[in-house]
C-alpha cells in the first residue's frame, strides 16, 4: 500500500473514532434525561483521609448549594441534586459536554463512625469534611 493511501486510511479511521466518541457522549449526556427521577450522571470524587477526618471533594460546576442534598449513612455518603441548563438563554446549543440533569454519587466510607463537619464550595467543587468519632 502506498504511503499516501496509508495516511488517508489512518486519518479516516481517526475521524471515525472521534465521531463514534462524540455520538456516545451525546447519548449519555443529553438534556432529555433531565426530566427522569433517576440520576443521569455521577460527578467525579476525590477522597483524602487523615488521622482525624475524611475530606471529600466532588466536582459540581454550575451546581448551587440549594440544589444539593447530602445524606450520611452508616458506611456511605450520598450527594445528590440537580444541575440545570442556564435559564433565560434562547440559543441553539452547539456543544453540550458538561452534564446536566439529576446527579447522585454514593461514596463508600471506610470502617468507623463519622459526622459531617464543614461544607464549602470552592472553584466549582463541593468540599465536605467528615470528622472521625
Amino acid at each position: 500500500m502506498p504511503i499516501r493511501d496509508l495516511e488517508t486510511w489512518m486519518w479516516a479511521e481517526a475521524c471515525e473514532i472521534l465521531d463514534r466518541a462524540d455520538r456516545l457522549h451525546r447519548q449519555f449526556f443529553r438534556p432529555a434525561v433531565m426530566n427522569v427521577r433517576r440520576p443521569a450522571w455521577e460527578p467525579p470524587v476525590d477522597v483524602y483521609e487523615s488521622r482525624y477526618e475524611l475530606k471529600i471533594m466532588i466536582a459540581l460546576p454550575g451546581v448551587t448549594p440549594e440544589h444539593l442534598s447530602i445524606i450520611l449513612g452508616d458506611n456511605y455518603l450520598i450527594v445528590g441534586g440537580q444541575r440545570h441548563l442556564p435559564t433565560g438563554v434562547q440559543a441553539h446549543i452547539r456543544r453540550l459536554e458538561i452534564p446536566y440533569g439529576r446527579f447522585e454519587r454514593r461514596i463508600e466510607l471506610p470502617p468507623g463512625r463519622f459526622e459531617i463537619g464543614a461544607r464549602e464550595f470552592e472553584n466549582g467543587c463541593l468540599l465536605i469534611s467528615l470528622r472521625k468519632l
